[in-house]
């Protein structure tokens, strides 16, 4: 398997080892008997952060992978699938 690398891959790696570590201290809240509603809200910040992350590499696989594969007859597919994922 060759190298796949994009210019993304720095920032999803460190959004995502941030939510690793949001998500430590999420335990910790729970262990602590914190408030359900605190722990649901810092849940839900690292759920979006988690999607943001596989947004922008779905985005940037579009962008610099498939496009380059693919044939004049489906880049209107192409485009229309880039749009559709923008709702992920």
């Amino acid at each position: 398997m060759s190298e796949h690398v994009h210019q993304t891959h720095d920032a999803i790696v460190k959004r995502l080892k941030r939510a690793e570590g949001h998500l430590r201290s999420i335990t910790s809240m729970i262990e602590a008997r914190r408030p359900c509603v605190d722990i649901a809200q810092q849940l839900h910040a690292v759920e979006k952060a988690i999607c943001q992350a596989k947004r922008t590499l779905i985005q940037d696989h579009l962008d610099h992978c498939l496009e380059d594969s693919v044939t004049l007859d489906s880049l209107a597919s192409l485009a229309e699938l880039k749009q559709l994922t923008k709702y992920l």
